[in-house]
């Protein structure tokens, strides 16, 4: 399934956007806050920690105890349920990034443990190394199944957990520093001191991230922390270095003016129609009986997929409830403010925004038909488990009975236009590899015979658009430098944003441009790199090359890395993917991340990516 987000503006009277004002501001999001500010105290988070969730129902269970607290009730009850779903989706977040923050440590740990020179594995293992080397080509003999580089790594990382032979576990930890591979060249004792003090600062930034992260706590509208933290500067001296820098860091934080955004997970819960002029509105449930209904505003692009999501609702409507909600094209929506400028009330400053997600499948007929088979297949299968059952109790029955309608409401298509569907070859696979200064560079090869059919440099995929590129660069320089300007003006606590979307648009040209490479080749597959670790990498590189490059002057080692970080940190690359996976989805292109190599060049680590997948 393709799921893509589309947005529009929402008109109303000043009226309106006043109660929706208050309703957001006033009492949902301070019950978030409080929700987290709970949950930051709670005596069972370390073990969240470890398990990377929270347990089921807990969030549920505080919400149920504030909504008839004030300043917390007399809300809609989607806008509770909204509550719980927002609050678990930022610990979901919170969690999962921290227990991989801390399993990437335990694991940089353990290799640094690992990682000894040549003459530390002959004092280990008390042999020649002689000896060790032929232990290790007996183990990558046994081991000579696994093709994958990282499929062998991972299997002799877990054969190292369970080895008790001394020289087995340096034989694998040999193995597992010369790459997989019996070196032929004599180790170079510099070269690996380097080597492993890279790995050293990979555990102490480690550490920090570890150290200083802190739970969410939510957003502070009436900017009552701020205010309290610039009293404190004011009336007192830090004590340390270390307390002047998390002031600093507190002051200019830049926190959210705007309260949360709603969540409304089905999408029934988005009610369409049209008014007296002909002009599609929206209303919500919960607030329709308030007469709240809201004008839609957007660009033309993205009114053809509002005005479907209307057209189903009322397909729906005309045949009495003999069509099904899971085939409409809208699947949720996130009702939220944002941000504007002046000094008019912030209902009237802030502008109202919805966002919803849809699957682009259901654009035609053959799309729709796919999916119906997939729901269809899973209906009858849940029919099938009750039925097995035996005996049925009532609500078991009535449970069945609801299936049943189900199934036959599938049945009922909405009305769509025709439009075959795209077929690739899926032994045609594009390789996107990513990188500082070149953002993306692809290799389209096949898969079956290992052959590289084309390469496609940065340069080559924008061609007459390439410019645009140092233009968006020298733009993030001169922004970079205004931001610091602002930032060192005490009197102005907050930076001017640019409104600049250069970067955007060369992600967009970039990634029209690799689905229409993939169209000419017949590719079923684009392979895109996994972006969890690659900064962290490249940082801590680029850490050990300033300190063996500048040795004792430390300021001078911070320059050197200030005119790196501008170039690593100038690119988007999250966004760059989820561009391409917009585009891919448009034709059912699948779109797959992978492990990036650090070492080789931008066609060689394309053309890695796109053999990383094969069997």
């Amino acid at each position: 399934m393709s799921i893509v987000t589309i947005h529009c503006r929402l008109i109303a009277p000043e009226s309106c956007r006043h109660q929706i004002w208050d309703v957001m501001a006033l009492k949902n999001t301070p019950m978030i806050n409080e929700i987290l500010k709970r949950l930051s105290n709670h005596e069972e988070l370390e073990n969240w920690y470890q398990t990377g969730r929270l347990p089921n129902g807990l969030v549920a269970k505080i919400c149920n105890e504030l909504k008839n607290q004030p300043p917390f009730d007399n809300q809609p009850s989607r806008f509770y349920l909204s509550v719980t779903n927002f609050v678990e989706y930022i610990y979901k977040s919170y969690l999962r990034t921290q227990r991989q923050l801390r399993f990437r440590l335990q694991g940089q740990q353990r290799w640094y443990q690992m990682l000894k020179s040549d003459s530390e594995f002959k004092q280990e293992a008390q042999c020649s190394l002689t000896d060790i080397r032929n232990k290790a080509e007996s183990l990558l003999a046994k081991y000579k199944k696994y093709k994958n580089a990282e499929s062998l790594s991972q299997s002799l990382f877990d054969a190292y957990n369970l080895a008790e032979d001394k020289i087995i576990k340096v034989a694998i930890s040999y193995l597992l520093k010369n790459g997989c591979k019996i070196p032929q060249k004599v180790e170079d004792i510099e070269r690996f001191v380097k080597r492993r003090h890279k790995v050293k600062i990979k555990i102490e930034r480690l550490e920090k991230r570890v150290a200083e992260s802190s739970p969410p706590l939510g957003r502070d509208l009436s900017d009552e922390k701020w205010i309290n933290i610039l009293n404190i500067v004011c009336q007192s001296a830090p004590q340390t270095d270390e307390q002047a820098k998390q002031w600093q860091d507190q002051l200019l934080k830049q926190s959210k003016s705007v309260p949360y955004p709603v969540i409304f997970n089905t999408n029934e819960d988005l009610i369409w129609s049209k008014n007296e002029k002909g002009r599609l509105c929206v209303t919500f449930n919960g607030l329709s009986k308030k007469g709240l209904a809201f004008e839609v505003c957007c660009d033309q692009r993205q009114l053809k997929w509002f005005e479907r999501f209307y057209q189903d609702q009322q397909v729906k409507r005309q045949g009495k409830n003999q069509h099904s909600s899971a085939l409409f094209s809208l699947r949720s929506g996130i009702l939220l403010w944002r941000e504007g400028e002046g000094k008019q009330e912030p209902w009237t400053k802030n502008h109202l925004a919805l966002f919803c997600s849809l699957e682009t499948q259901f654009e035609t007929i053959e799309g729709t038909e796919l999916i119906k088979q997939q729901k269809v297949e899973e209906v009858l299968k849940t029919i099938e488990n009750i039925r097995d059952k035996g005996e049925l109790t009532k609500t078991q029955e009535n449970f069945l009975q609801r299936k049943q309608s189900t199934l036959a409401r599938l049945d009922n298509p909405f009305p769509r236009p025709s439009k075959p569907l795209y077929q690739g070859n899926p032994c045609i696979v594009i390789g996107v590899s990513m990188g500082i200064e070149k953002p993306a560079t692809i290799a389209v090869v096949n898969q079956s015979t290992g052959e590289v059919i084309a390469y496609r440099s940065l340069k080559q995929l924008l061609g007459d658009d390439y410019k645009l590129l140092n233009l968006q660069r020298l733009h993030k320089q001169k922004q970079s430098h205004e931001r610091h300007k602002s930032q060192r003006n005490v009197s102005s606590r907050k930076c001017n944003k640019s409104q600049s979307e250069l970067g955007q648009y060369i992600d967009r040209l970039l990634a029209k441009e690799i689905v229409a490479i993939a169209l000419q080749y017949k590719a079923g597959i684009i392979i895109v790199p996994s972006l969890n670790n690659i900064r962290e990498s490249i940082q801590a590189e680029l850490t050990a090359k300033a300190e063996a490059k500048i040795q004792g002057s430390l300021e001078a080692q911070k320059r050197y890395l200030k005119n790196y970080r501008i170039n690593l940190h100038q690119w988007s690359y999250g966004r760059l993917i989820e561009n391409i996976t917009l585009q891919a989805s448009k034709l059912n292109i699948i779109v797959t991340e992978a492990k990036q190599s650090i070492r080789g060049s931008p066609q060689e680590k394309a053309k890695d990516l796109a053999l990383s997948t094969k069997d």
